[in-house]
């Protein structure tokens, strides 16, 4: 999760008009009430977010299983709920990852554009 949270960062950063390296898809992304031509990266903004409940989870099952000596407990059942809970968010930002990536468009001329122009170092 922290690399999909670290991707989807560096995806909003490349979306933005400061970059224009890509462009997002409209299946995952959505429209601006206020601003009709702006694209919100809601699917990446969600993984984002996800991250924090996935690292709570691993939380959840450390703090279960930080007394417990060497051998089954009941304490253990525990750590099934925020074991699937987390698996089961994590195939979804990696569905999702992979749907944006494969649906939206790299703008080369606009990275060429920011090399030949020495602009990355002066964008950040």
């Amino acid at each position: 999760m922290m690399h999909l949270s670290r991707l989807s960062e560096e995806i909003i950063i490349w979306s933005t008009p400061q970059f224009r390296f890509v462009t997002l898809s409209d299946e995952y992304s959505t429209g601006s009430s206020l601003m009709p031509q702006k694209k919100n990266p809601d699917s990446l903004e969600l993984i984002r977010g996800k991250t924090g409940r996935v690292y709570g989870s691993l939380i959840n099952i450390l703090t279960v299983l930080k007394a417990l000596p060497l051998a089954y407990n009941k304490d253990m059942q525990e750590d099934k709920e925020c074991f699937f809970d987390a698996l089961d968010t994590v195939n979804i930002c990696i569905q999702v990852m992979m749907g944006v990536i494969e649906t939206m468009k790299v703008n080369r001329e606009e990275m060429f554009k920011a090399l030949k122009e020495d602009l990355l170092m002066q964008r950040r």
